[in-house]
This record gives structure tokens, sequence and C-alpha cells, in this order.
């Protein structure tokens, strides 16, 4: 089963053979660092959102409150469905959500398993860099791997906090500076990212989703890794790249899987360098985490 580390996953109801959620855009103040939090946008309660787990074939019903103070909207990025429910309303025949209502997106998983995201698709410039973002992971029921992470990758710039500086305190996030101080997995900065625990002999599969502005060539120290997947489709057995490292682009998701043989403590991290600081400090931070095994 898919863990999102630092997160957690949309509960659901089920009413009649239809899977209902309930995702609420608001403000969200999110914990970078011990003591040291943002004021951004997210969706309950969290940056990223929650992460949305369904398999091919459910109709689902995701009911969308807008509890920010402009309206907005949902992209189900990556997802075949109607023209009506994509969220992009400036171009589709999808409805802006406006403050203080819902929208409820319908519609069938038709795609194969695979990693997915949702976002905001209105007034992107600013929401999605305020961080109004998550997962979507279409499971596949026969599943081999023992260990599944999803990874989401972000970056924020804030107010109030000179670059070189790290000081507790709430910061509001600064959406159209690209000073870029912060750069997080899973809505947290190293060493406050939790580890990928996995034990010897695993099959593990980590899932990469880039939904904001910087590529994060993401590395992988002590393994090589097999490229199994990006965007959601799967990759032919013979196609198949072995690397280390893997560039993950705005817009795009990644799947790779290693083999759990070479135990240790080992850095999982983007490889370029000002975004393993934090706030350009000197001290390992930032876009950081470490898979641990003996």
């Amino acid at each position: 089963m898919v863990t999102s580390p630092d997160l957690f996953d949309l509960p659901y109801e089920l009413r009649q053979g239809v899977k209902y959620f309930e995702l609420v855009a608001e403000p969200v103040e999110r914990e970078l660092l011990p003591g040291l939090f943002i004021r951004g946008w997210g969706y309950n309660g969290s940056i990223p959102g929650p992460t949305i787990k369904v398999y091919q074939g459910d109709y689902v019903n995701i009911r969308v409150y807008n509890s920010l103070p402009e309206a907005t909207s949902v992209h189900w990025h990556g997802l075949d469905v109607p023209n009506n429910m994509d969220g992009a309303p400036d171009v589709e025949p999808t409805p802006k959500i406006k403050s203080g209502c819902y929208f409820d997106y319908h519609f069938e998983i038709i795609n194969p398993p695979g990693t997915h995201m949702y976002h905001t698709h209105f007034n992107v410039a600013k929401q999605e860099m305020m961080g109004l973002a998550g997962g979507l992971i279409i499971l596949d029921p026969n599943d081999y791997v023992d260990r599944d992470y999803f990874i989401m990758l972000q970056e924020f710039a804030v107010k109030g906090l000179q670059m070189g500086v790290l000081k507790s305190g709430s910061y509001e996030v600064d959406p159209l500076n690209d000073d870029l101080q912060f750069f997080t997995i899973n809505g947290r900065c190293f060493p406050f990212t939790s580890p990928l625990p996995v034990n010897y002999g695993d099959v593990t599969r980590i899932r990469l989703a880039n939904p904001a502005m910087k590529e994060h060539p993401i590395h992988l120290h002590g393994h090589q890794f097999v490229v199994v997947a990006t965007d959601g489709n799967e990759i032919s057995p013979c196609a198949r790249m072995r690397k280390n490292t893997i560039p993950v682009a705005s817009g795009e998701t990644w799947d790779f899987e290693f083999y759990a043989n070479n135990p240790g403590c080992w850095p999982l991290h983007c490889h370029i360098p000002h975004h393993s600081a934090n706030n350009m400090t000197k001290e390992m931070g930032g876009m950081f985490t470490v898979v641990k095994y003996k």
C-alpha cells in the first residue's frame, strides 16, 4: 500500500457504489522545520493536501469547498475526465468555485494504475505557489512491491525572513517571488522530513510528483534504480532505464524501484545545491530525506 510520509490519506464514504470525498481549500499553517511555520493555502489543513487513493473503475464524487478569500478550482492532473470536470475554468466548461461555495467533481477513474496529482488551475501563478496541490494515486490491486512511498516536491518563498537566517516564527508565503528559500518533501524540510524505512531485500517504489515551478533532479545514494513509470503511465520493461538520478520537471510524475541490498542510511535528495539548504544556511536541509535499513 502507498504511504505518503508526513501526510494523510483523504477518507471517503461509499454510497450506492460511488466513493464520496471532501476537499476543503483553505488557509493553512504548515510547520516546515521545528518552530518555523509558513502561512500558505492547502487542502484539509495540509500543504500539500491529503493523498487521494482510488482504483481503476471507481466512480468518485469529490466535493471541493472553497474557504479561500478568492475563487479557485481543482484540476485532476493526468486523469482522463470529461471536459466539464477537468477544472480549468478560464478555457473549459467547468466553473470557478467562488469563495464560500462548493462544487462536485464526479467522474469514473478510467486510467490504469499510476501516480497523478491534483492542484488548483485558477490564478495558478499565485495559488500553486501558495501550496494548493496534492497526490492522487490509482492503486494496483495486484501490486508486487514491498514498500511504496509517495513524495510531493514543492518550494516556497516567504516574507519577513532574511536570506541566510533561520528563525522560529510564522511567515507568510510570497507566491510571486522567485527567490525561493525553502524546498520541501511532503511539506517539510530536512532534517524534519520523515525517513523512508525499508527492510533488507525489499523491492521499494518511490513515486515523485512536482506540481510547482522548478525542476528537481532527485538522486538516491548507494543504489541504482529502474524507472518504471512516468506521468501515471507504465514504461515497457524493454524501455526502462537504470539510473540513480531522475530530473522531475514541473507537472511530471516519475516512479522508480530499487532493490534494498546495501544497508545503511542513504540520502535521497534534490541535487541542485541551493535546494538542499534551508534558506541558504550551511547545514544540510531542504528537499532531502533518507532511506534507512540494516
